[in-house]
């Protein structure tokens, strides 16, 4: 007898920004990748929505698995959606939570329900917008983490960098709430230094999380930053973390992440910048 047919091994349509593929991973069956114009965006494991795969999602993951008691439900605002990773693995180690996400594409959104659906049950609606005018009409005091994963191609856009955007994510925060958003940089890391010395201009503590490679300016990479109004991140917890992971990483704090930003002034809406473009080789070998 024949094996039974799996179905599509890549889907492309063409969507509102772009044209987007969902290839399936040939080691894991139920694993999709989604790219959108070439540059990948997201990793789904339908059957194992705790499988993480892209190093920096795995360390947004040790930020939710931190941020309170083991189950406890968030109440969290993720911008940027993707194929909805993240939102599927706090639905699965925290039911109960709230979830709104906010996504530009209208048309993306409708490829991944159809082709990869949410988990039944969950509180997650996704709203098509645009992430800073959500996050500025939105009450005060709402959600326990706000996530920044907004890219338009493979860039993050500069009007969501500034101090003028992180004053009103923290206002949208509850008391003691975290921030995470995911960046890319090369050398000199001078994006990143900059959104470092932004999140400082507005939150009481901030750490940032990157492998080694990437903090040297070895290569183009993404580096996750975290901050908080009230309390104290637990970074020694995080770092514990991070470095325990097939690709270790490292938490910069304190005087290391003063030595980090080294001077770098914190961004307004006035010289915000998109992020930079990454080499044209990263994606290559696909």
């Amino acid at each position: 007898m024949g094996g039974r047919r799996r179905g599509p091994e890549q889907i492309n349509e063409q969507v509102d920004f772009g044209e987007a593929e969902l290839v399936r991973d040939p080691d894991r069956p139920n694993g999709w990748t989604l790219l959108l114009d070439g540059t990948p965006q997201s990793y789904v494991e339908t059957s194992q929505p705790t499988w993480l795969e892209f190093e920096y999602v795995r360390q947004l993951g040790a930020v939710v698995d931190l941020l309170a008691p083991a189950r406890d439900p968030l109440h969290v605002l993720h911008l940027g959606a993707g194929a909805l990773t993240l939102p599927r693995y706090i639905a699965a180690t925290r039911p109960g939570s709230v979830q709104r996400v906010v996504e530009r594409d209208a048309a993306l959104i409708a490829l991944v329900r159809r082709v990869l659906p949410p988990p039944r049950g969950a509180d997650l609606r996704v709203r098509t917008g645009d992430a800073r005018q959500v996050v500025e009409s939105t009450r005060a005091d709402r959600f326990d983490l706000v996530v920044n994963d907004v890219y338009s191609g493979a860039r993050m856009p500069g009007r969501l960098t500034s101090t003028e955007f992180v004053a009103e994510v923290a206002r949208v925060l509850r008391p003691g709430g975290w921030y995470a958003a995911n960046l890319a940089d090369r050398k000199p890391l001078s994006f990143a230094r900059s959104q470092a010395a932004t999140l400082r201009a507005v939150f009481d503590q901030v750490c940032v999380i990157a492998e080694p490679g990437t903090l040297r300016g070895r290569r183009f990479g993404n580096l996750v930053l975290v901050a908080t109004d009230r309390g104290r991140l637990p970074v020694a917890k995080l770092t514990r973390r991070v470095a325990a992971e097939a690709f270790p990483a490292r938490v910069l704090d304190g005087e290391e992440l003063d030595r980090f930003i080294a001077g770098a002034p914190p961004v307004t809406d006035q010289g915000a910048a998109d992020s930079p473009e990454p080499p044209r080789s990263i994606f290559s070998s696909r």
